[in-house]
């Protein structure tokens, strides 16, 4: 059991936890939640004993074992996987004693403790844990120095895991891992056999894998049964109670002190006064907890193209050798919002790069609108900002003519405020970093927003605010992501980056997420065998009738852009000799907008066709 009971500490004078107390029983999966800067990370730094209480206690068991993640592992010619083999050191040691002792007794006191720590099992348990985190069996034996700083923090990642503490503390694990990653370690947290304590702004994570949650707001720690969606139903409710009483309790202080003010110089009613004067003191007053400060992100709004934005027909793309991607005959409009999914190195990032421009199709066709504006985010965008240079400069440079009120309006929309405005990018936290990022990535109104975990850094309210930002945004949209809670919110297709290929993913996200946990290497891409209906669920079905509106929408739009073309098409002026080429133009557009209409008159038929079937059943 771990015990923190009454403890403070202060980081320049500024109070982090004060009296603050919470009891973790032995074996539990907590949660730590809090706002950025409320000192999540100090509390770890207290538990671990790197820093020294101003009062109170941490107590744990006897020989109680604390690990965490504190940096990547070094770049050494060690290999993965003796790497992650010397993370327990008790192991490690007991080994390189057993080769030295002589002595019958200790000789036996080794095995038998090897025994009682599975040692002979050892390279078998990390293998497997260095294959969830994303490494095969050939990079397993390869040395740490092949492998850049994210990667390297996935084996420090490895080796605590297999090192298995007794009090597992985790500072925002994900971060460095992707989907598939982060799915499998939020199953090996749920079998975990010691205690957990987990900082994370993950909400799928929060909800899966924790039994409780650890709240540190207003310098108190708070814990709280169940997942995080249970903890924040609780909160809400809890702040509008207080919120109730707190308002009820001004109104009657108020009508106390109006009888005080109207009555205290008469001399019939000073007793009756002075009476409601010491019932003002005594009231204690009620603080309304503070609402979760509104964050927003402002995508500008880019003008609307024709159908389709990209299109490619048996295109490739690589790196100079064989295709890592071919056979890609793909289609992108302005309404779509799309997830990659797929296992490291299956190439989505590559997929990513050649929808950015940022890689030529190698063979085959690859078409996109001669207007598109592209923006692409990806996590290694924040690490390549100037570290000297303040977010004001950075846009600066981008918009030299624009004033600096427009400017700092630009900043003050993705939650930029006038004091980090002018901070230097080095002293801005990891999520401001990656705000300005994100605005630098829309600045110019993509008609096509790529997003390599975005989400990295971003607290539970910017999340929120992303996933808003992005319902409401008016261009297309790749994501690459490993919070589920996101893609589940955003995507409306699935696409699978699997064996060289890029195919639509005809599941959902749960199925999709079942099938890594289940190890399943064969993803059934295609529609199930014909078996015995099952009834649509509730779900299934309002989410096949949202389908069906978006492409009533979508075919609205271009019946719409169909009628001004014909219209257009339709003026004599147009077929005088001097307009031939523009002619030429608006009949291609014309072409265009007809190819378009009879693949989106397909795709509402078959929408269509399948929530028939699914009311039906």
């Amino acid at each position: 059991m771990l015990r923190i009971d009454a403890i403070t500490y202060s980081v320049e004078g500024r109070p982090l936890l004060e009296q603050a107390s919470a009891t973790i029983p032995t074996g539990h999966k907590v949660g730590l939640v809090g706002r950025n800067g409320t000192g999540k990370t100090t509390l770890f730094r207290l538990i671990r004993g790197e820093l020294a209480l101003e009062g109170g206690s941490i107590t744990l068991p006897s020989r109680a074992r604390i690990g965490g993640v504190a940096q990547e592992v070094p770049s050494s010619e060690t290999s993965l996987l003796d790497t992650v083999l010397q993370a327990d050191t008790e192991r490690a040691a007991l080994l390189a004693e057993s080769h030295t002792a002589t002595d019958p007794h200790r000789i036996a006191e080794i095995q038998a403790r090897l025994a009682d720590i599975d040692a002979w099992s050892a390279e078998g348990r990390a293998s497997s844990i260095l294959k969830g985190l994303g490494f095969d069996a050939d990079q397993q034996l390869m040395p740490c120095s092949a492998f850049s700083g994210g990667w390297r923090m996935r084996v420090a990642l490895a080796g605590v895991l297999f090192s298995q503490p007794d009090l597992l503390l985790l500072d925002e694990p994900t971060n460095y891992l992707d989907l598939e990653g982060a799915l499998w370690l939020e199953a090996y947290l749920q079998k975990y056999p010691h205690t957990v304590i987990i900082i994370s702004h993950d909400r799928g994570l929060l909800n899966r894998a924790v039994q409780g949650i650890l709240h540190l707001d207003q310098r108190k720690l708070t814990y709280w049964t169940g997942p995080y969606d249970q903890f924040a139903r609780q909160m809400a409710e809890r702040r509008a109670v207080l919120q109730a009483e707190a308002k009820k309790q001004e109104a009657r202080r108020a009508h106390l002190q109006s009888f005080v003010d109207r009555f205290k110089a008469k001399a019939s009613k000073a007793v009756q006064a002075q009476s409601r004067v010491k019932m003002l003191e005594k009231m204690t007053p009620i603080t309304a907890p503070e609402d979760a400060k509104r964050v927003v992100f402002t995508f500008p709004a880019p003008e609307e193209l024709s159908p389709p934005i990209i299109n490619m027909e048996g295109a490739a793309v690589g790196y100079g050798g064989p295709p890592v991607l071919k056979k890609l005959s793909l289609r992108i409009d302005q309404d779509d919002r799309i997830a990659l999914l797929g296992r490291n190195g299956e190439g989505k990032s590559t997929l990513s790069k050649l929808l950015a421009g940022k890689l030529p199709a190698l063979e085959g066709r690859f078409t996109r609108s001669s207007k598109l504006r592209i923006g692409y985010f990806a996590q290694h965008q924040v690490d390549e900002l100037h570290i000297d240079e303040t977010p004001l400069q950075h846009i600066q440079r981008l918009r030299p003519d624009e004033g600096q009120p427009r400017l700092r309006a630009r900043l003050a929309g993705f939650g930029l405020m006038a004091d980090q405005a002018e901070t230097q990018v080095g002293r801005l936290s990891g999520g401001q970093k990656a705000r300005l990022s994100l605005l630098l990535a829309t600045i110019d109104a993509p008609h096509l927003l790529i997003l390599d975990e975005p989400t990295n850094h971003l607290d539970m309210e910017s999340r929120e605010a992303l996933v808003e930002a992005l319902t409401e945004y008016s261009g297309a949209v790749i994501l690459v992501s490993h919070d589920m809670h996101l893609l589940s919110l955003v995507a409306d297709r699935l696409w699978l980056v699997k064996g060289g290929a890029v195919t639509p993913y005809n599941e959902d996200l749960e199925a999709y997420r079942r099938m890594l946990l289940a190890g399943d290497e064969e993803v059934k891409i295609a529609p199930k065998a014909v078996e015995k209906p099952k009834k649509a669920s509730r779900d299934e079905i309002l989410a096949l009738r949202a389908e069906v509106r978006k492409c009533e929408d979508r075919l609205a739009k271009i019946n719409d852009m169909r009628d001004k073309l014909a219209k257009k098409l339709a003026d004599p002026e147009l077929y005088e000799s001097s307009r031939i080429g523009e002619l030429e133009t608006w009949n291609r557009k014309y072409a265009e907008v007809m190819e378009a209409l009879d693949k989106a008159e397909a795709l509402w038929l078959s929408a269509q066709d399948r929530l028939e079937q699914a009311e039906a059943a």
